[in-house]
């Protein structure tokens, strides 16, 4: 009797730890699902090729998306768009890998040194505080009308994001941690790369995502300003003309940019910090 007693109160355990398993698991997101971030766009696309059908949009406003499809085709084949799409992949990353650099070094002078903090924290915030496209017209002034003062903009545009959430980890990165490198022994470098990195990288990837689509934000405007070519120019141009099939051509290929670019950075973030335990992982 005892045996069985025992037995029925083991499987009752078992079922209420099950049960509360269950429960556990319901708080969670659950699975990731296969090409999630497809499902947006995808629905979008599909509730406008139905408007368009239905003739509940106006063509010469939004035209059906066949139409932007067959000027994308029509732009390709006759060689101005490729042409277009690899003038603008210039100037955003070269603009890019210059903030990039710009970021992390004064995040890191910023969030390692009380002095660097001093002179270099209160700058970024004043730059911040500023709209960076109203400097424009003073870059212009400085550099130039040229591909020069294009660069420029879109690197301010990408360091400061990238500075503020990498010096906002760094502040954030536990004390304890400081004196326990500091009983260890660790020297300078050692310190960095084994707490100050580790600890900056979860904030910085965020940064990171926010400056990539700021130099995507940057650019279209900034290649409506006296250039001659690019995704931007191709725009501005159409614009002139009334043809809004052009238009969307190019807003859909800086969506497809920035898309892409985004999910190479969250599939970067999702390798570099698999340690992680979040629920997105």
């Amino acid at each position: 009797m005892g045996t069985a007693g025992d037995a029925t109160t083991g499987a009752v355990g078992t079922v209420e730890e099950t049960a509360q398993v269950r429960r556990r698991r319901r708080l969670s997101p659950g699975k990731r699902l296969p090409a999630s971030r497809l499902v947006g766009p995808v629905l979008f696309l599909a509730l406008w090729a139905g408007a368009s059908a239905a003739g509940q949009l106006d063509p010469a406003a939004i035209p059906a998306p066949w139409t932007v499809l067959d000027a994308g085709v029509r732009l390709w084949t006759a060689g101005t768009l490729p042409t277009d799409i690899v003038t603008s992949l210039q100037r955003a990353g070269l603009g890019f890998a210059i903030g990039l650099t710009a970021g992390i070094t004064l995040a890191l002078a910023s969030g390692l040194s009380r002095v660097g903090e001093a002179l270099i924290d209160g700058t970024v915030q004043l730059n911040r505080a500023i709209p960076t496209l109203g400097l424009i017209p003073l870059f212009i002034l400085w550099l130039g009308i040229g591909e020069t003062f294009k660069i420029a903009i879109i690197a301010i545009v990408v360091y400061i994001p990238i500075y503020l959430n990498t010096h906002a980890a760094l502040a954030g990165i536990d004390s304890r941690f400081v004196e326990l490198a500091e009983v260890q022994g660790l020297s300078r470098f050692q310190f960095v790369r084994q707490i100050v990195v580790p600890g900056a990288l979860p904030g910085f990837f965020v940064g990171l995502r926010l400056g990539v689509t700021g130099s995507w934000l940057g650019l279209v405007v900034l290649e409506q300003i006296n250039a001659t070519n690019g995704l931007g120019y191709m725009m501005f141009q159409a614009t002139n003309y009334g043809q809004s099939d052009v238009i969307l051509v190019g807003l859909v290929v800086y969506g497809i940019f920035g898309l892409v670019s985004d999910s190479a950075v969250r599939l970067i973030e999702r390798r570099v910090l698999s340690w992680r335990r979040t629920l997105s992982s």
